[in-house]
C-alpha cells in the first residue's frame, strides 16, 4: 500500500500514524524493520500512540502501544 508523507527516507509522524491507521500487515513489518534499526522511531510511535489510548475502538494504537512497552523493558 502506498502511504501519504512517505516521500522521504525518514519516518516523519505523518507517515508513521498513517501506517498504523491504514496499514496492512505488510506495512506493519516494514514499520516494525524500523523501529527494530532506528530507536528513535520506537519514540516516535509512542508519541503517535498515546493520545489515542483513552479510545477504546482505536486498536490499531493500542496494539502499537503495547509493542512500544514491550520494547522499550528489553535492555
Amino acid at each position: 500500500m502506498r502511504h501519504r508523507h512517505l516521500n522521504h527516507q525518514r519516518l516523519s509522524l505523518a507517515a508513521i500514524d498513517d501506517v498504523i491507521r491504514r496499514g496492512r500487515w505488510q506495512d506493519w513489518v516494514g514499520l516494525r524493520h524500523a523501529v527494530l534499526e532506528d530507536q528513535s522511531v520506537l519514540e516516535q510511535v509512542e508519541q503517535i500512540c498515546r493520545p489515542q489510548l483513552a479510545d477504546p475502538y482505536a486498536q490499531r494504537h493500542h496494539f502499537w502501544m503495547h509493542y512500544v512497552q514491550a520494547h522499550r523493558s528489553k535492555p
